[in-house]
């Protein structure tokens, strides 16, 4: 009992916003009395402050959990600060903390908060432990046989599947004891994550979504009993519920991914036993979803600047455009493409998109347009409500062709087939493009093609209410294709530069399908000629000479409230500084050309951005 009285924890939330299976809650629920406290620093978010949709949940998702906490016996403490370390250093003088506890975070802002704030803490003799809340397998855990990290998602989860353990899912603390000591407790309201301005186009979200881990509980049970059986026959399809809903609740932590797993993995058990191989096929689909979203976080840790580069070093001699008047047209809804446009209008209505569509209108912007894929990721970051970096930047990454199996750089979907292929009927698009809701079937995903009487009748005027194409789909495909040969063309004189100005004794790599990236040591047991120790088990990147492996391939603050034409291109770099690279993440390992055939031949991401 005086262990207990003695033992102070601040337990410090994020994006772990429950109180079942969260282990460093639960860890200070053992050792004593409990400090709650969430910091909102907007300034340590840098570029990466939140959107108006995302911010308004996270508002939900903490009144909720503030309640739940108070039902416990202890109270949610929130502070507006300037500098998350001061915080955390006041709250520990308030109540004299012994410890401070929090669940890990693996994206480039987190990761180098967390490291400053276990360095100075550590400073002040503060213990602080870290516990993981946000995936089944940390990123250290899963290496290749060689003790390095994957670069490829099929081999990655494959590992992962085998290393298999039965998860321990937390339940949550009977009671807990609040921790002596007051800090000034800023009101919810006072945070600043909605302005008055934001209120009316948030009211309408309540109406369509119940953010809090309670919610993500009863949403998790209603994907597994009504939809996880269809999920792989209905989930490409862009109208009605199809996919699981849950990817805010997931993005929050407001459920965790192991009782997913878990659960899910219940129900397949269930399903082989009673010979439901639809049942199966779906499971298998969803899970490689979570793997998906596991492999995103393994990604930006282990390659923690791909936020702004691409994994494969080819890409930075790609002759990106920096034309903001197209990607004016992309945010607007106002390309001229049916679908692409449908598909902007909704994620500026409501925040949120299919993963199909997602795809198309990605892809529009990289291969039709030739923007900075950064620019298409930053847009989606700002407005998003489950807007995820992570998950953002793999899905972005593979799109472009910036990782070793995702989509070829020289691939270009036309948005006209997609249309056909996955809005058949055009209900989708008329939803979101109400000009273009008395278009007859036929016409409507080419409506430039339709005749003068057709259009006429259908109240259509190109040019005037709905645009013309903004480029011709053959154009684009020969724009991309010149954009690529002078890639190459660059990538082989800056090999060819670089053998000639070492005698050191390389492997002939300076054809275009050997695309080099970092090596990553994982394993404890490899020898490091550099080592990191960034807190959470950082890895190791070091140069060397180019080896072939067969086996791997080697703002200011944006807001939702502006109109799509006002967007804030301010923290976007330009085009011209897409192509910088950092010499010393300069790449260290190729794969052979067959191992780069074989990684793009399938789809390998199921065309996800992340979990839906």
């Amino acid at each position: 009992m005086g262990s207990r009285e003695i033992c102070k924890t601040i337990v410090w939330f994020r994006r772990d916003l429950r109180i079942e299976d969260n282990p460093a809650l639960s860890a200070a629920a053992r050792d004593g009395s409990v400090f709650a406290v969430f910091i909102w620093c907007p300034t340590e978010e840098q570029q990466f402050y939140p959107g108006r949709v995302s911010r308004w949940w996270l508002k939900q998702s903490l009144i909720q959990l503030g309640q739940s906490l108070k039902s416990l016996g202890v109270d949610l403490v929130f502070m507006k600060a300037q500098s998350t370390v001061s915080a955390l250093i006041e709250c520990i003088s308030a109540i004299d903390a012994t410890k401070v506890v929090y669940n890990q975070l693996y994206d480039p802002v987190s990761l180098v908060r967390d490291h400053n704030i276990k360095q100075k803490l550590g400073e002040l003799g503060i213990p602080v432990q870290t516990y993981n809340a946000d995936l089944l397998f940390e990123p250290w855990e899963v290496y290749n046989d060689d003790g390095y990290a994957f670069t490829n998602f099929n081999a990655y989860w494959d590992k992962c599947l085998n290393m298999q353990k039965d998860p321990i899912i937390r339940l949550p603390p009977c009671r807990l004891l609040q921790a002596t000591g007051s800090v000034e407790n800023c009101p919810i309201d006072k945070l600043s994550l909605e302005d008055d301005s934001e209120k009316p186009s948030n009211a309408l979200l309540g109406r369509a979504w119940s953010p809090g881990w309670i919610n993500a509980d009863k949403a998790l049970i209603a994907f597994i009993e009504n939809h996880l059986l269809d999920y792989a026959n209905n989930r490409q399809t862009v109208t009605g519920n199809t996919t699981s809903i849950l990817s805010p609740y997931i993005h929050f932590g407001e459920i965790s991914v192991r009782k997913i797993f878990h659960s899910v993995t219940m129900k397949q058990i269930l399903w082989t036993k009673e010979g439901n191989h639809d049942g199966e096929k779906s499971v298998d689909c969803f899970l490689r979803s979570i793997g998906l979203r596991e492999y995103s976080r393994y990604i930006c840790f282990n390659f923690p600047f791909t936020h702004e580069k691409s994994l494969l070093s080819n890409l930075k001699h790609f002759p990106w455009q920096a034309n903001q008047t197209h990607f004016k047209a992309w945010r607007q809804g106002r390309t001229g493409y049916p679908l692409v446009d449908a598909g902007m209008r909704e994620i500026w209505a409501t925040g949120w998109l299919h993963n199909k569509i997602r795809v198309i209108t990605a892809s529009f912007l990289v291969k039709c347009l030739l923007l900075p894929w950064q620019w298409g990721m930053k847009y989606f970051w700002d407005t998003l409500l489950d807007a995820d970096l992570e998950s953002d930047i793999l899905g972005w990454q593979y799109i472009s062709g910036g990782l070793p199996d995702g989509h070829e750089i020289q691939r270009l979907d036309s948005p006209e087939v997609q249309g056909f292929k996955f809005d058949p009927e055009g209900e989708y698009i008329r939803q979101w493009l109400p000009e273009l809701a008395r278009m007859p079937t036929e016409w409507i995903h080419h409506p430039w093609n339709a005749p003068p009487a057709v259009l006429q009748a259908a109240g259509v005027e190109l040019g005037l209410n709905y645009p013309n194409p903004i480029i011709d789909i053959e154009i684009a495909r020969d724009r991309l294709a010149s954009a690529i040969q002078l890639m190459y063309e660059k990538e082989s004189a800056t090999r060819q530069e670089n053998c000639e100005g070492t005698s050191e004794v390389v492997v002939d790599n300076c054809g275009p399908e050997d695309l080099p990236i970092p090596k990553v040591f994982l394993r404890k047991d490899k020898p490091c000629p550099s080592s990191s120790s960034n807190d959470q088990k950082v890895p190791s990147m070091h140069k060397e000479a180019f080896v072939p492996n067969n086996n791997e391939r080697k703002r200011s603050r944006p807001s939702n409230s502006q109109k799509p034409e006002e967007y804030n291109l301010h923290d976007c770099k330009s085009g011209s500084e897409f192509t910088e690279t950092d010499d010393d993440l300069c790449s260290t390992a190729v794969s052979s050309s067959a191992s780069k055939k074989q990684a793009t031949g399938t789809s390998n991401f199921c065309s996800q951005f992340l979990i839906k």
